[in-house]
């Protein structure tokens, strides 16, 4: 009877905490996305998303920060490195249809996205 209760509640602790987890790491990486495209920091980005087993188009629809998309946020906040980053990675598609979001932002990043849209 012990080996039976026990075997129960452990079984209901583990369905509760894998039913429960995806939704609050979903919230935590679009937070450190965000933060890591705020500050600028391209190199704790990569190895965020790396260690993570993540990739900058598969998410880049999914977060937003601040109700802007990633790259409408680089060029409000100014982050060429994460920004460039981005803009690398992502389609030319994407990059063309997020041109005009951008033309806000600083020069180099602009001048990143029309390279990129143009080759």
């Amino acid at each position: 009877m012990k080996k039976l209760l026990l075997v129960t509640t452990i079984t209901a602790l583990t369905m509760t905490s894998i039913v429960s987890a995806p939704k609050a790491q979903a919230a935590n990486i679009a937070q450190s996305v965000c933060e890591y495209v705020a500050a600028d920091d391209k190199k704790r980005m990569r190895s965020f998303l790396k260690s993570n087993k993540l990739k900058i188009r598969n998410i880049f629809s999914g977060i937003q920060c601040n109700g802007k998309n990633l790259l409408e946020f680089a060029a409000t906040k100014g982050s060429v490195k994460t920004g460039s980053l981005m803009i690398s990675k992502l389609p030319k598609k994407t990059v063309s249809a997020n041109l005009a979001l951008i033309q806000s932002g600083s020069q180099p990043l602009i001048d990143a996205a029309n390279k990129r849209v143009s080759s």
